[in-house]
């Protein structure tokens, strides 16, 4: 069992919870401060120079002024986050006397966030609201089990994933206007031709087909007649002229009329999800050799077992499950009911994300639950169903990042360990170092618990800091 909240205050000055390494709140805030600069700073450049450079293009002058005054108002927002923090906490102990629940963590980083979320650009504000939601509704979650008041159900991020996912794909066949992030990753995985504005040129994409499948086969009877001189080029040749026999094949299958895709529906199903799973594949190994590149430089001969694990095709199948599932799911409706529908997603996504039990990842299930939620309420706003809230984002910011730092202090235990190492390195180890002693006194054995995830996340609170 849990421990039980006994007291609602404790009577103690700023040095011992807060800063127990100076005496000085000036000098503790400062501190944080900078030290919280550093890391933004670096966090900011790095983050901008890989997405400048995913848009493969050569920088103007005008790009790189662009980029470099996003990096400089990125990092202004998430060091003056950390800088607030720390004097929010010592000016609420000056002003109130003492420390109460609230005021220990969750309020002073509720009114840092908000400070801090208007220097951040308005067009990333909803992407970090999304961001900080997620990881704080695992969070209450956490909070609630370790409580008791509920239970895990196995299981429940495929349940989430699947309602959630279902609703995303209902939008985006229903929606011609697709700006969103969700709508660009939904396009890769089930494709263009389940879009809305993809029905009105399905004769055109009819058309082309029958000429390519023409085209396709006469190369192939003009390759078959050039011998290669070579074995070996005599084996790829043939084993690509195999290839594109197969997909002449399935190309030639039957096509339901109001099928929007080009060729037979076994073509459009096998071939995608395939290329689907192969983008799983060298996405996963990619990430292994990136995150692991210091250790291959040390030991090479990992790098066999690296990219050969199991381990790497969980993605694939997923991804490529899905992408499969949907499309056969869809094609099977339309020659069901003779027609094409965008109601035809909703059960066609609750299908396909069975394949998620391959890959069960919560941080995904729960990315997904927030978009869902987010369309459901633009949607519902737009037809003036529910009332339009400006500032909504910005207050849910400021309530789950307060949530977040919250249970980093008072329970860290409930926190995601991924979460609790960016915090540490963030404030230079200062979120560990602040004495948990003191909120013992809340009956929550808090201490206890630090020294727990300490151990767990391989971090320590015995750091000398120079101010």
């Amino acid at each position: 069992m849990p421990a039980r909240l006994s007291k609602l205050s404790i009577d103690a000055s700023c040095m011992d919870y807060a800063h127990p390494w100076t005496d000085s709140c000036v000098s503790a805030t400062t501190g944080l401060g900078l030290h919280t600069l550093q890391e933004s700073f670096k966090i900011y450049t790095t983050v901008y120079i890989i997405a400048f450079l995913m848009k493969r293009k050569i920088p103007s002058k005008r790009d790189i002024k662009k980029n470099i005054l996003a990096i400089l108002q990125s990092t202004a927002f998430l060091s003056w986050s950390g800088f607030s923090y720390s004097l929010f906490i010592c000016l609420l102990r000056q002003i109130l006397g003492r420390f109460y629940l609230p005021t220990v963590s969750f309020l002073p980083s509720f009114l840092s966030s908000l400070s801090a979320i208007v220097i951040e650009r308005s067009s990333r504000r909803t992407l970090l609201c999304l961001y900080v939601s997620n990881i704080a509704t695992e969070t209450l979650f956490r909070m609630g089990v370790w409580r008791g008041y509920f239970s895990p159900i196995p299981k429940g991020e495929v349940y989430i994933f699947a309602v959630s996912v279902a609703v995303l794909l209902y939008f985006f066949r229903s929606k011609i206007n697709k700006q969103d992030q969700i709508y660009k990753i939904l396009r890769i995985i089930v494709g263009r031709y389940e879009e809305a504005e993809c029905f009105t040129k399905r004769n055109l994409h009819l058309e082309t087909s029958s000429k390519n499948t023409e085209i396709d086969g006469a190369e192939n009877d003009r390759n078959i007649q050039r011998s290669s001189q070579k074995y070996i080029f005599n084996i790829l040749r043939k084993s690509f002229e195999a290839y594109k026999y197969i997909i002449n094949i399935l190309r030639a299958q039957s096509k339901h009329a109001s099928c929007p895709h080009p060729y037979s529906c076994a073509h459009y199903i096998l071939m995608d999800s395939a290329r689907i799973f192969s983008y799983g594949v060298c996405g996963q190994i990619a990430l292994k050799l990136i995150f692991q590149f210091k250790r291959l430089l040390q030991k090479p001969k990992l790098l066999k077992i690296t990219i050969f694990q199991r381990e790497n095709l969980k993605l694939a199948i997923f991804l490529g499950g899905f992408a499969g599932l949907y499309r056969l799911m869809s094609c099977l409706l339309r020659r069901t009911f003779h027609k094409d529908s965008h109601t035809f997603a909703i059960p066609a996504g609750l299908v396909a994300s069975i394949t998620f039990m391959a890959y069960p990842n919560t941080t995904v299930a729960l990315y997904f639950m927030w978009k869902a939620l987010q369309l459901l309420w633009n949607d519902a706003a737009e037809n003036e169903k529910v009332p339009e809230i400006k500032w909504f984002a910005i207050f849910l910011y400021c309530f789950s990042t307060a949530t977040l730092f919250h249970a980093a202090i008072i329970e860290p235990q409930n926190l995601r360990s991924s979460y609790w190492r960016f915090l540490y390195n963030m404030s230079g180890g200062r979120i560990a170092a602040m004495s948990r002693l003191p909120l013992n006194t809340f009956g929550l054995e808090t201490n206890k618990n630090l020294q727990e995830v300490l151990r767990k996340t391989k971090t320590t609170d015995q750091i000398n800091f120079s101010f």
